[in-house]
């Protein structure tokens, strides 16, 4: 099974909008790329001739999935669609609220292990697990919520 071939044909307008992109103003890097790989891969009367996605993506040192992503998003959704980034669809859950900032903040303020001069961030880790404040944190975590207090 082969992989779609996605056609880009620009309008004179489409093409227009993408030169000025490419050229004038200020735009992010990232959308004046994608301009380019639509320029690049424009089959329509007012191409001046096309390139394959190979030699796009080789040509602007970009992947060829990306050249891929860009042309697909042109011709199934729009022009403005291929040029803007598309926003992450990912939540991210936050498992670090008031009172448990407070709690490790507070522990950490507090006396260290038996036999440390002070707490690290993977025991204050454990130690927050341990008596209960979380099902799990990481360490990671545990260091963003100290670093903001300082």
């Amino acid at each position: 099974m082969g992989r779609i071939q996605y056609k880009v044909t620009l309008t004179e307008e489409e093409r227009k909008k993408l030169l000025e992109i490419t050229k004038k103003g200020k735009h992010s890097s990232r959308k004046v790329i994608h301009a380019l790989i639509l320029l690049n891969a424009d089959r329509g009367k007012y191409s001046e001739g096309f390139r394959t996605n190979e030699s796009i993506a080789e040509y602007l040192q970009v992947g060829e999935r990306m050249v891929d992503r860009i042309k697909k998003r042109f011709v199934e959704d729009s022009l403005e669609s291929a040029l803007e980034d598309k926003p992450s669809e990912r939540e991210y859950k936050r498992k670090a609220d008031g009172d448990l900032e407070a709690r490790l903040i507070a522990l950490s303020c507090g006396e260290a292990p038996e036999g440390f001069a002070r707490w690290s961030l993977r025991m204050l880790a454990e130690k927050a697990v341990e008596l209960e404040y979380v099902e799990s944190i990481s360490h990671e975590t545990v260091r963003r919520i100290l670093k903001k207090t300082n």
